[in-house]
């Protein structure tokens, strides 16, 4: 859906970058947040504060560490998609010549603004599987049950649009989780994916593991299905700058 911004959509930017050549050799959502960051420093120093070096001030709803307002996907040898959440301020140009420090660029989509709908259609809908197509990973819990997976995905949406768009979510938040908590899960089939990444900067570990797989989920779904398809868009979980936290969906 491409509409004018409003207070009813979550609004991004689904940039895909097509190159003729790429000087990165390890082609990976990780690999490119890296060499993102490098090129971005050395472009525009403020941008990189703003946008992708980490920040101790307490952001909304108590955030340390706001998140970027960006996911990398990896689509091909030579495409790669950048999902781009700042909406405030034109930042596509920024982003582009960032990306084309990267490589040879030989073309740029996805420069219309999407805007996705946070209202639930009239459809009422019983059965969804969500696929966790990358290592997800939640703090304190292993298993994806709805009432979790949808109360992340609600905060990461409203923090996102705090930060980076039209403000946060119009909702009552406990009401929405606890309608969330009612819907079950039916089927799980998950895998842990062991993995981990350290900072050349710093040295420490970070996680690039979690589950696999998918969950099926039955219940009153209809008013939680945008908030799926938003999350296809933004991941969801720890570290979804890193490429962890895709997810996909479809109804039953």
């Amino acid at each position: 859906m491409r509409a004018a911004a409003s207070a009813q959509t979550f609004d991004l930017y689904p940039l895909r970058f097509h190159f003729a050549s790429l000087k990165v050799r390890d082609f990976s959502a990780n690999t490119m947040r890296g060499q993102f960051g490098s090129a971005l420093k050395g472009v525009d120093g403020d941008a990189y504060s703003r946008f992708f070096a980490p920040r101790t001030a307490a952001g909304p709803s108590g955030l340390a560490d706001p998140p970027r307002p960006f996911v990398f996907r990896v689509s091909g040898p030579l495409e790669v998609g950048l999902n781009l959440f700042v909406t405030r301020e034109p930042a596509i140009e920024l982003f582009t010549r960032v990306m084309g420090a990267l490589g040879t660029l030989s073309s740029v989509s996805g420069k219309e603004r999407l805007c996705l709908p946070l209202f639930a259609s009239d459809l009422p809908t019983h059965r969804v599987r969500v696929q966790f197509v990358s290592p997800t990973e939640f703090k304190g819990t292993e298993r994806p049950e709805f009432g979790v997976l949808l109360t992340r995905i609600r905060d990461r949406v409203s923090t996102l649009r705090e930060l980076y768009g039209e403000g946060p979510l119009a909702i009552d938040f406990k009401a929405f989780g606890e309608r969330a908590n009612l819907v079950s899960m039916a089927r799980c089939e998950l895998a842990t994916v062991a993995a981990e990444r350290t900072s050349r900067g710093t040295g420490q570990r970070h996680s690039l593991g979690g589950f696999t797989g998918f969950a099926e989920y039955a219940g009153d779904l209809a008013e939680f299905l945008p908030y799926l398809e938003i999350a296809r868009w933004t991941g969801v979980g720890r570290q979804t700058v890193w490429g962890k936290g895709e997810i996909a969906d479809g109804t039953l």
